[in-house]
């Protein structure tokens, strides 16, 4: 379908969704937007990203480009619909098995060269993994990024090199993004709508603070 608002096809739809004790949660995203989700701390934030890459139980729909989640395979629509947990995992001894390709100009941006690859993952600080975990999950090409705050290990140096990646990313590739945080100026600044969660309840941002 398209946005009457701004011509753009919608990418992701959430439907009537409910989780715990949060809900009904209705949003559309067009292509290539962005929103910031924030509230404080155990309001939710992370729940409902879980939630929209059905790693939790919910009720609703979800739909990616007008087909519904349920039309596509658990592990598909993960694929597509991608979550960056706040604490990454990894599997394997080397960041390089964690990799099928990587692009090598992100891969510099963020402050590394390939020699990274070779690298032990227990030699890694929290804020290499990551810029690492971001790296690979932006190598599977999702078509919607669910990032629980991506940049919270980082400086602001480093952050703000997270932040042109998943612009150009999300421009050059028409993919949605939900950044869930709580800096509210940097919520501003990666996402054209900002919502909180509090008392159960998803609502637009107000200018005022609400902490």
């Amino acid at each position: 379908m398209r946005d009457r608002k701004n011509g753009k096809l919608d990418r992701l739809k959430i439907d009537s969704l409910y989780f715990y004790n949060i809900g009904p949660v209705d949003i559309t995203l067009c292509r290539s937007e962005s929103i910031g989700i924030t509230g404080p701390s155990g309001a939710g934030k992370t729940l409902f990203l879980r939630a929209v890459a059905d790693i939790d139980d919910h009720s609703g729909n979800l739909f990616l480009d007008g087909k519904e989640s349920r039309e596509f395979q658990p592990n598909i629509w993960r694929r597509e619909v991608s979550m960056l947990p706040s604490e990454s995992s990894w599997w394997f001894d080397s960041v390089g098995e964690h990799f099928n390709n990587i692009n090598k100009i992100w891969l510099e941006m963020l402050g590394f060269d390939y020699t990274v690859l070779k690298w032990n993952v227990s030699r890694l600080s929290s804020g290499e993994r990551q810029r690492l975990a971001l790296l690979r999950l932006l190598s599977n090409n999702p078509k919607v990024l669910l990032l629980d705050e991506p940049t919270a290990n980082l400086d602001i140096k480093n952050a703000l090199k997270v932040e042109k990646i998943l612009t150009i990313y999300i421009v050059e590739t028409e993919s949605s993004m939900i950044w869930a945080g709580h800096d509210i100026e940097q919520l501003k600044r990666i996402s054209e709508r900002q919502f909180i969660i509090k008392k159960g309840v998803l609502q637009a941002m107000p200018e005022a603070s609400f902490f």
